[in-house]
């Protein structure tokens, strides 16, 4: 009988589904620093297989798989104070990060986090170095 545990049956593996996605995300964000999340009162994180034509179009990929993640809003030191505003968002695009972990060595959760960051960091002007280093810190 196959051992569901072993490393080496593969037979009962699957990618992970939106909820489990969901879960994995939410835990990269919490292993993100203290100050770096300061950044993103109010973040929405959310998760969906691929991003939607008019982010395509917009954001004038060539393909579904071009984007593994998108932050939409404002950031928080350029937010007036206004009612209504809708919160920071960031999407992730579960099946075009599972085709980027599968043709690279990477963990599933160290691209997540990579993502993340560089979808917050990039809003905010962080450098290239900046991000890394809050990647690092992350673990």
């Amino acid at each position: 009988m196959p051992d569901p545990h072993s490393p080496t049956d593969w037979t009962a593996r699957r990618a992970p589904s939106l909820a489990e996605f969901e879960a994995l995300a939410a835990a990269a964000y919490a292993r993100l620093p203290d100050e770096f999340r300061a950044l993103c009162a109010g973040l929405v994180i959310q998760v969906d297989d691929f991003p939607t034509d008019e982010v395509l179009d917009h954001m004038r990929a060539e393909s579904e798989f071009d984007l593994l993640g998108l932050f939409q809003g404002v950031g928080l030191p350029f937010r007036a104070d206004v009612s209504g505003q809708m919160p920071n968002m960031i999407w992730l695009y579960r099946r075009p990060i599972l085709d980027y972990w599968a043709e690279h060595d990477d963990s599933l959760g160290a691209i997540v986090t990579h993502v993340l960051v560089h979808e917050i960091g990039h809003h905010f002007g962080l450098s290239d170095e900046d991000m890394e280093r809050i990647e690092a810190s992350a673990g």
